[in-house]
């Protein structure tokens, strides 16, 4: 009896197994190529496709199917390879998989039973030489070095990793963990898994492969012949989850997926990172060497199943292999739902012929894509099989719309995403089954459709999620040293490349960061920033200069187009403050003194104007001493003084002298000597404001709004401070000083006969801007007695009335702002 030609292509990744086969296939007639991937079996075919027509090709998954109707080339999944279909070539790509715990027995049913009717080529492992060795065929086997060399790494933090690195998980969650974390420390990373689907995985890769990210995050679904451009494999843990427990992964799971590193003649590395257990120098040097431990058995499951009753069905699946290299495979999934529905009560009535059995367990190999809870899983069994046991035979179109429709939804996270698509993938499996469903050709699109625009949803959703855009193209330009694209737009927006990255604040960058940004990212964005933001800086510098519309706020602070550019802190004395600009740092030392030297002089400008009187008062040349000794105490109480605090003084002037301090702006009045320039709102919130910045503990208290006459004490104002801001207290009333000398005067005018009563009018009213009660009650507080006649009331001076300690003769030596000094202000 002729044996079978088979070729193995034995060797570690990256020596080129898979191209071999390709080109191998395309030699003959006809061929099939199985792949562990859906997504490799997909790569595969848009290269072949491009190398011979279009129709002589085929690619078959459980989720799709093009079949040409004169296909002569089969790309498919090990699952969905043609096992009846006679081919000059028939080649099983990661043969090694035979030892897999859960699709193992595939590989090794395609091992044993499928041949090329000229050749069939394996390819994978030499961990599985010798098992292939023991097939009664013609073997020839080929041994392929690796192209490029594999070196360990050691241990790094993910911060320090270097870029063309792909970082290996073993869940998604771990996967997703991770890629935030790349995210803020690196600018985001690509993620792929097994579970995404072809669209949304090819979105992801070509990320990483165009540089628009540096990184990849993966499971192990990297390690099965996906090719990309990686220098490093960093694994940030040993175990998996088998399926049945959380497994160490075998020296030779790792170097498959350490592999990927390096790839044609590129040389590559592989480490480990996080808190991911040490790899012993023994192990290093056999995954560097590329010597694993053989494969000894693989696991088997019989593919001759007998379908007479449910009895013969279970018996077969459970029959033991008949070589002592081959070990029956634990209970998978198709195995326990098979069992499950023979059990079923709602089944108890379904004759179990061999028709309904063979469809049955063709139903229960429907692909358990979502992984969530069987209950779920077995319930699309239950109806498949229910509609395709039925009379009419199929699903019908109403069912169908019915489920699409509940997934043809783009709201939602990653994870809602991903449930979807995997709902997805089980109806284009259902979809896919020949003369299983109504309109099949119709509900192949659908699904297909579907897959792609939600797959277009996720991948924006990961992009959106796992990559700062932004921080991603500057790290790519900065390294390639290019020049960017830099506006400023007219709500002073700044974009690099199209990208938002803050706006110009008065004089500052504000860079726009997300939340844990690196200081690496920050100088990035300021580096590239600088080409076009310090022009404008300077060019904003110039006009305010010429401008000069700038102001001084109640905060300390100098503000220009509503930001501040500079705040006044203190100085040697209130009047001459010290100023400390606000600008940004990639302003140059030229610049910053050129606004700080206008400045100095706008604010000496203004406070010489605004103040004038008072500096006036200060700089006053007399020889005399009286008028020295008040100008001196005016002064140094801010140009206000209760006049019985300086009555002593006042006693020693003559008319000549007071000439001289009224010419400067000095007010003799009843109650206060003051400077009545002061008493402007405008002058009032300049020296207030800069004495409270030289007394910095004092910079809660605000002067009363501009515009009032008369106040009412209800928050317990600060009394001297209130002088300052030029109101005197009235037990529970403030009155502003210059108006109390005019009410004063409208007094004295009422009064033209000596001791005669005087009525309140409503010019007096007016003038304080109160209603009569508190009027009334003001006058009380002033000495005044008052009566009321016929509705009038009206009022006279009584100097023998207890005075409430105004008009007391106490000379204190204490001035207001020593008395200010202390007060507790939190009272």
């Amino acid at each position: 009896m002729k044996k079978n030609k088979i070729t193995a292509v034995l060797g570690p990744t990256n020596t080129g197994k898979t191209h071999l086969a390709i080109e191998t296939m395309l030699s003959f007639e006809s061929g099939i190529i199985g792949f562990p991937l859906r997504l490799l079996a997909r790569e595969v075919y848009e290269k072949v496709i491009k190398k011979i027509s279009l129709d002589k090709v085929a690619l078959i998954t459980g989720e799709e199917k093009i079949i040409p109707p004169n296909a002569k080339y089969f790309l498919c999944t090990v699952e969905s390879m043609p096992i009846d279909k006679l081919v000059d070539f028939v080649g099983v790509d990661e043969i090694q998989m035979c030892a897999d715990h859960e699709r193992g027995h595939i590989f090794t049913d395609r091992l044993l039973n499928m041949r090329g009717e000229k050749l069939t080529m394996l390819m994978g492992s030499n961990t599985i030489k010798n098992i292939i060795s023991k097939l009664d065929d013609d073997v020839e086997f080929i041994n392929r070095e690796r192209l490029s060399k594999l070196t360990y790494a050691g241990h790094k933090k993910i911060s320090r990793i270097n870029r063309k690195t792909a970082i290996i998980a073993f869940s998604a969650e771990e996967v997703y963990a991770i890629a935030e974390l790349i995210r803020r420390q690196k600018g985001g990373a690509a993620v792929v898994m097994g579970s995404l689907s072809p669209k949304t995985r090819n979105a992801q890769v070509e990320l990483y492969q165009s540089g628009d990210v540096d990184f990849l995050v993966a499971t192990d679904a990297i390690g099965m012949g996906i090719n990309m451009d990686l220098d490093y494999v960093y694994f940030s843990n040993l175990k998996k989850f088998d399926g049945k427990k959380l497994r160490k992964l075998n020296l030779s799971e790792i170097g498959q997926i350490a592999g990927r590193a390096g790839r044609y003649l590129n040389n590559g590395s592989f480490g480990i990172t996080g808190e991911c257990k040490e790899i012993s120098a023994e192990e290093v040097d056999l995954i560097e060497n590329h010597k694993f431990e053989e494969i000894r058995t693989l696991f088997w499951r019989n593919s001759n199943l007998n379908f007479n009753n449910s009895f013969s069905l279970i018996k077969s699946l459970e029959q033991k292999p008949y070589q002592d290299w081959l070990r029956k495979i634990h209970e998978c999934e198709d195995e326990r739902a098979l069992k499950f529905f023979l059990k079923d009560k709602n089944l108890e009535n379904v004759d179990m012929n061999k028709k309904t059995l063979s469809l049955l367990w063709e139903c229960c190999q429907i692909p358990d894509f979502v992984k969530k809870t069987y209950g779920n899983h077995y319930e699309v069994i239950g109806s498949v099989f229910k509609f395709l046991n039925s009379e009419k035979g199929k699903i019908p179109n109403e069912y169908m719309r019915i489920q699409l429709m509940k997934l043809d939804k783009l709201e939602g996270n990653v994870d809602s995403l991903s449930n979807r698509i995997a709902n997805v993938r089980t109806w284009s499996y259902v979809s896919n089954k020949n003369n299983w469903i109504e309109n099949q050709d119709y509900w192949i699109e659908k699904t297909k459709n579907l897959e792609d625009k939600l797959s277009d949803r996720l991948h924006e959703e990961l992009t959106k999620t796992f990559i700062d855009k932004r921080a991603s193209v500057l790290a790519r330009g900065l390294k390639q040293d290019m020049e960017f694209k830099t506006e400023i737009l007219q709500n002073n927006d700044v974009k690099i490349d199209n990208h938002y990255i803050g706006k110009i604040n008065g004089l500052k960058l504000e860079l726009d960061l997300k939340q844990g940004a690196l200081e690496t990212d920050i100088k990035s964005l300021k580096k590239a920033a600088r080409q076009s933001v310090s022009p404008e800086l300077e060019k904003r510098i110039d006009n305010i200069i010429e401008t000069k519309i700038i102001e001084l706020s109640n905060d300390t602070k100098i503000y220009w187009n509503k930001f501040p550019i500079a705040k006044i802190i203190p100085g040697k004395d209130y009047l001459t403050p010290n100023l400390e600009i606000i600008v940004d740092e990639m302003l140059e030392q030229k610049q910053r003194q050129k606004l700080i030297d206008f400045l100095k002089k706008w604010l000496s400008e203004k406070i010489n104007f605004e103040l004038k009187s008072l500096i006036d008062l200060r700089n006053i040349n007399q020889k005399n001493s009286s008028i020295k000794a008040l100008a001196y105490q005016l002064y140094e109480n801010n140009g206000v003084l209760k006049r019985d605090q300086v009555s002593d003084y006042l006693k020693s002037l003559g008319q000549e002298e007071r000439k001289i301090l009224r010419e400067i702006g000095v007010k003799f009045g009843r109650y206060h000597i003051y400077l009545f320039k002061l008493i402007k709102p405008e002058a009032v919130k300049l020296r207030t404001l800069l004495w409270k910045n030289f007394h910095q503990k004092y910079l809660k208290l605000n002067p009363p709004t501009f515009g009032l006459n008369f106040i009412e004490d209800k928050e317990k104002q600060n009394r001297n401070f209130m002088l300052l801001c030029g109101f005197e207290k009235f037990d529970n009333f403030f009155v502003r000083i210059d108006i109390l000398e005019r009410l004063f005067m409208q007094i004295i005018n009422a009064n033209t006969e000596q001791k005669k009563e005087i009525r309140v009018v409503p010019e007096m009213l007016n003038l304080l801007g109160c209603n009569k009660e508190n009027f009334v009650s003001l006058l009380k507080k002033m000495n005044y007695v008052v009566t009321k006649k016929d509705e009038e009331f009206y009022f006279k001076y009584n100097p023998y009335k207890n005075r409430r300690n105004f008009n007391k003769k106490i000379i204190s030596k204490e001035n207001p702002f020593n008395i200010l000094k202390n007060l507790d202000l939190n009272r």
